[in-house]
């Protein structure tokens, strides 16, 4: 009897996560909902926080600017990137999530279910631990650790995305596609963030994702980022936070450009394999940099880039005259 309950649930989990997964609104939904319910689990407000930038990454790529500079092979390339990264890692994060919730539920661990997800054994034995110490700050990097690695070889190494996204050109000017550069807003119209340099290696996306963790729960700013996540539900575009600075909406909803994205994926290799350095970066403390308020600098990136668009354009006039 135990045993088909066992069936029983991972089938129920199985279902929940495949209609959550549907895409990037409903992913960042229930991120949100999880971690209103369960604010124990810090990584889900970071993970819904994320995924809105995501969110907003996305439909720039079908907004008024970059349709004038990417073929569209390159921009569907890009999303496409952006989908899959975003797909697998709620794929992972999603059963954890739920079978904790399940756990609390049952004051019991039924943490052991994760091995019919292919949850790596380095997050079993984190989330045991948790359940013993109740380390709320260990739980949320060692998912930020695991996330990471979870991404490393189905998306960054992947022979397509590698070819199509992680070695080309455009990627290499990841200043100007956003691509390292996550967003807090406020509804009081003033923006923080953080970027990382190096995005390809996965020891400095852990590093951004503590840093951004550490600004998501600083004292100074926790409220406002939970009262804009509260006030304004996610629909993919940039206006979503821009209306608070007084701009018009120029990007359209993801939902509006974007189907659902029927994703496959091959059985699941555990990334970990004792590596030292995971607890290192597990124990490490961040330092934030002195100003993590970015209003200015996005005002004047947006700019740069909309100047940038219409002088390349320019120049492609020149060349066919």
């Amino acid at each position: 009897m135990e045993n088909e309950k066992s069936i029983h649930l991972i089938e129920e989990i199985k279902a929940i996560t495949a209609t959550w997964n549907r895409d990037n609104i409903s992913r960042t939904v229930f991120y949100y909902k999880f971690y209103n319910k369960h604010p124990e689990i810090k990584w889900a407000f970071l993970a819904s926080m994320v995924s809105r930038n995501a969110g907003w990454s996305m439909s720039d790529l079908s907004g008024e600017w970059f349709p004038r500079i990417l073929e569209e092979d390159q921009l569907r390339h890009l999303f496409l990137a952006y989908e899959r990264a975003n797909w697998t890692i709620f794929n992972d994060a999603a059963p954890q999530l739920l079978l904790y919730a399940k756990s609390k539920e049952c004051n019991t661990s039924m943490i052991h279910g994760c091995r019919a997800f292919g949850v790596s054994e380095f997050m079993v034995e984190e989330w045991e631990s948790f359940f013993l110490t109740r380390d709320e700050k260990r739980l949320m990097v060692a998912l930020i650790i695991n996330e990471q690695h979870v991404i490393e070889v189905p998306v960054l190494k992947h022979h397509f995305y590698a070819k199509k996204v992680f070695r080309s050109m455009i990627f290499n000017v990841q200043d100007w596609f956003h691509f390292s550069t996550v967003l807090f807003p406020t509804v009081k119209g003033r923006l923080y963030g953080l970027s990382v340099s190096g995005f390809k290696h996965t020891k400095n996306r852990i590093e951004l994702g503590k840093k951004l963790s550490a600004l998501l729960f600083h004292p100074l700013y926790h409220r406002e980022f939970l009262h804009f996540s509260a006030s304004v539900y996610p629909t993919g575009s940039r206006y979503d936070y821009e209306r608070f600075l007084g701009k018009r909406r120029d990007g359209p909803m993801v939902r509006m450009v974007y189907p659902i994205i029927q994703h496959h994926q091959n059985e699941k290799v555990d990334w970990y394999m004792g590596q030292r350095y995971v607890q290192k970066i597990l124990n490490a403390e961040v330092t934030l940099p002195d100003m993590v308020e970015v209003t200015d600098w996005y005002e004047g990136k947006r700019s740069q880039i909309k100047f940038g668009i219409e002088f390349e354009n320019l120049l492609k006039q020149k060349r066919r005259e």
